[in-house]
C-alpha cells in the first residue's frame, strides 16, 4: 500500500480507525505513518485483517522486540503470541478488569497488538481508556501532587498461585512461580513516542504508592 492511500477516521472517544491497508504487506512508509498515528491517537483499530500467526509476529516485530507474556498459554507453535481465550463453560475471563498490560515489568511493553479470531455474537467487547486524557483532565494541583509520586506494580496477586488460577483457569494461566517480581514506576510518565504526559497506574496491577501503605494509597 502506498503511504497516501492510508485512511484514518476518529474512533469513539479517542483513537483512530485505519482503513485501506493490508497489514501483511505494509510498507516501511505505511509503518512510519502508523507509528505517527499511534503516537497521536493512543490506539489504532484495523478491521477485516487476515493475518496468520507468523504474519502477526512479523508485523509486531516491526514495532520493536516482542515482550513475551510469561503467564498466558500461548498459541501452539508460536510462543510469542499469548492466547486470550474464554470458553463457554468458564465463569472467569482473562483481562476483564481495567489494567495496563505488563506494567508489572521493570521495562513495560510499549503497547499490545490484539488480533480477534472468534467473537461472541453479543458482548465481549475490548474497551480502552486514555490515561493521557485522564491526566490532562486533572487540576494543576493534583498533577503536581502525582508527579512527585512513584507506584508499586506487581503480578503476584493476579498470576500467582491462588484458587482462581488453580481451578478453571489452570489451562489458560501458568508459570505461577514466576509471579514474584514487583516494579516501581513514576505515577506520571511521558509517552516514549509523543512525549505527552500520562498517568501510569491501573487497578489491575498497581498496589500502592511507594512509601505509602495500601490503606493510605487506596483513596487516591
Amino acid at each position: 500500500m502506498a503511504k497516501e492511500t492510508l485512511k484514518f477516521s476518529p474512533a469513539a472517544g479517542f483513537g483512530k480507525n485505519v482503513s485501506d491497508i493490508d497489514l501483511s504487506v505494509a510498507t516501511e512508509a505505511d509503518l512510519s505513518t502508523l507509528k505517527d498515528a499511534f503516537s497521536e491517537a493512543g490506539v489504532l483499530f484495523f478491521h477485516d485483517q487476515e493475518l496468520s500467526p507468523l504474519q502477526h509476529i512479523e508485523f509486531a516485530e516491526r514495532w520493536g522486540q516482542i515482550n513475551v507474556n510469561r503467564f498466558f498459554a500461548s498459541v501452539a507453535d508460536y510462543p510469542q503470541i499469548a492466547e486470550v481465550r474464554k470458553e463457554p463453560d468458564q465463569q472467569i475471563n482473562i483481562g476483564g478488569g481495567w489494567h495496563t498490560d505488563h506494567s508489572y515489568d521493570e521495562i513495560p511493553a510499549l503497547g499490545s497488538m490484539l488480533l480477534a479470531r472468534e467473537l461472541p455474537r453479543v458482548g465481549g467487547d475490548t474497551l480502552f481508556a486514555s490515561t493521557v486524557l485522564a491526566y490532562e483532565g486533572l487540576s494543576c494541583a493534583m498533577k503536581e501532587t502525582l508527579e512527585r509520586l512513584r507506584a508499586v506494580h506487581s503480578s503476584r496477586h493476579v498470576f500467582g498461585a491462588r484458587p482462581e488460577t488453580s481451578g478453571e483457569m489452570s489451562s489458560r494461566i501458568g508459570n505461577q512461580d514466576a509471579a514474584v517480581q514487583d516494579a516501581v514506576h513514576p505515577v506520571v510518565i511521558e509517552h516514549p513516542l509523543s512525549g505527552r504526559k500520562s498517568l501510569y497506574v491501573n487497578p489491575g496491577f498497581t498496589l500502592r504508592f511507594e512509601g505509602w501503605t495500601d490503606e493510605e494509597s487506596e483513596p487516591l
